[in-house]
């Protein structure tokens, strides 16, 4: 092993997709102890990249050289051997089996023989590291902040030599980024590098010593980010400057006029065995005016956007009031005959089947507002036309229609997801963390279209967990915390530390057994 060597050195690293030149060749230098940035647009290539280095994807072209020494990563499990962690933007969480179960099976059979002292390292690390977790909860029970953990902390169980985070932010509360922080610096300082890929370039900025940036599958250069502003990062990723946003008035609903989605105490348990109960939920949100909603991910977020979108009914059809007509009673179907649109969290199986194209996921919400049947049969010509109308307003990287949903990088995904959804001009729009994992010109675009449509009259209702989104694009913003739901604050009187005390002292979240 050569100590002066780089811990990983990735040379003229090439793959090729049908219809797409993924890695086109990409060179990457991390040395030890390094925290290093991967930048780069939604499609650029980054998550090839990284799966090259962690043994899913093998390169067509290039050498993986470790410690000086060249070699070839056959797999995750090779990859671990080597010291290598990482944790994915999309979960491979078996939703059935236990925090620990899940664990145990990342591990791998000599880490996990002896489950007493498994689960008290699981406590003990996920306790100090700030991200605590339950090793007997159930995953489909958990939130998708609290799902994330579990992929951090099966990682630092392992003693990673590199450590690889794929938006490792996206669902954390502000304390909660700094904690991870604190962590990342320690291992760094104990010698494990950090691959740190992010869109959020403020972050990057604070955390990174070095950053590489990627652009259509090729590196394009190399820098220090705390020696450049977040706009110089944003134009060597994107190749172009970053627009200034305008900033929009803060509307204020007119006298009498009635909103456009009415929440009445809605008081609803969890159907989750472990979940929160909301506690007399009440809201308001007109049209033209966009209302934010903040808090740490397990506060029952899910649950009012399951009450919302129909996929729980709230009892009395005047809990929830769709542009007048009570809705509390309805299913999904019939909450979008009254033209209301939804965005959830969790986008791969549940906003989009990821095995279909990106025609049939625009067919499964738009069919009736688009028109897209003809006497029962699909209209193909007319959800094509729909689907390639969201590719191109939303700039979404494809190669078509015809692609599978799962050919997409998250970011893509989520882009398209959120067009389906405003292209169908809805009355009220509901959108759970609307830019969770898009770069910084992809969620510039869906920031201004939710504008659009709430200047055209839309009421839109954003949950985000990303306090500098809901300031950016909010008129109001509340805070859920334990099931119950704060007063509207006007944004423009709303900081990070305030909304973020709100947060934080809101009341445990009400769980119940089974």
């Amino acid at each position: 092993m050569d100590t002066d060597a780089p811990l990983l050195e990735l040379r003229g690293i090439t793959k090729q997709y049908p219809g797409c030149l993924a890695n086109d060749g990409v060179s990457l230098t991390i040395r030890h102890g390094e925290i290093h940035a991967l930048l780069g647009e939604n499609g650029a290539g980054k998550s090839t990249l990284v799966k090259t280095i962690y043994g899913l994807v093998r390169p067509d072209a290039g050498e993986i050289r470790w410690n000086g020494q060249p070699i070839t990563i056959a797999g995750p499990r090779q990859a671990q051997q080597r010291g290598i962690g990482m944790v994915f933007q999309h979960f491979s969480l078996f939703e059935a089996l236990t925090v620990e179960e899940n664990i145990a099976l990342g591990l791998g059979a000599d880490q996990d023989r002896d489950r007493t002292a498994l689960r008290e390292r699981i406590v003990r690390i996920s306790t100090s590291y700030g991200l605590p977790l339950d090793p007997a909860r159930i995953v489909h029970d958990l939130s998708v902040g609290e799902r994330q953990r579990i992929e951090v902390v099966r990682c630092l169980l392992q003693q990673p030599r590199l450590l690889i985070m794929d938006e490792p932010t996206s669902v954390l509360t502000p304390s909660e980024v700094q904690t991870l922080f604190t962590t990342l610096r320690r291992l760094a300082s104990e010698g494990c590098s950090v691959l740190y890929i992010s869109h959020k370039l403020e972050e990057v900025r604070t955390l990174c010593s070095s950053a590489t940036v990627m652009r259509l599958g090729r590196t394009v250069g190399h820098c220090i980010p705390s020696e450049r502003t977040v706009g110089e990062l944003a134009s060597l990723m994107l190749g172009a400057t970053l627009a200034t946003p305008n900033a929009a008035p803060r509307k204020q609903p007119a006298p009498g006029v009635p909103p456009r989605l009415l929440v009445d105490r809605l008081t609803i348990r969890s159907p989750h065995p472990f979940g929160t109960d909301l506690r007399g939920v009440s809201l308001a949100v007109h049209g033209g005016e966009v209302l934010g909603l903040a808090g740490i991910a397990g506060n029952g977020q899910s649950e009012l956007m399951d009450a919302l979108s129909g996929e729980v009914l709230a009892g009395r059809p005047e809990t929830i009031r769709i542009d007048g007509v009570g809705a509390g009673h309805m299913g999904p179907q019939a909450r979008r005959r009254l033209r209301s649109c939804f965005v959830p969290e969790e986008r791969n199986g549940h906003g989009a089947v990821t095995t279909m194209t990106l025609a049939e996921n625009a067919f499964l919400s738009a069919a009736a507002r688009r028109a897209l049947t003809w006497f029962g049969v699909i209209d193909r010509r007319r959800t094509a036309d729909f689907a390639q109308s969201i590719i191109r307003t939303f700039d979404v990287r494809t190669t078509g229609p015809g692609a599978e949903a799962r050919s997409l990088s998250g970011g893509n995904l989520q882009k398209f997801l959120v067009g389906r959804e405003v292209l169908q001009d809805p009355a009220v729009l509901v959108i759970n963390q609307p830019t969770w994992g898009v770069d910084a010109g992809a969620a510039q675009a869906i920031h201004a279209a939710i504008r659009v449509l709430a200047e055209a009259g839309t009421a839109v209702l954003i949950i985000s967990q990303d306090l500098d989104e809901l300031l950016a694009v909010a008129d109001r913003i509340a805070v859920i915390a334990g099931g119950t739901l704060s007063d509207a604050m006007p944004a423009g009187d709303a900081t990070v530390e305030s909304i973020g005390r709100l947060m934080g002292a809101g009341a445990e979240p009400v769980a119940h057994a089974a």
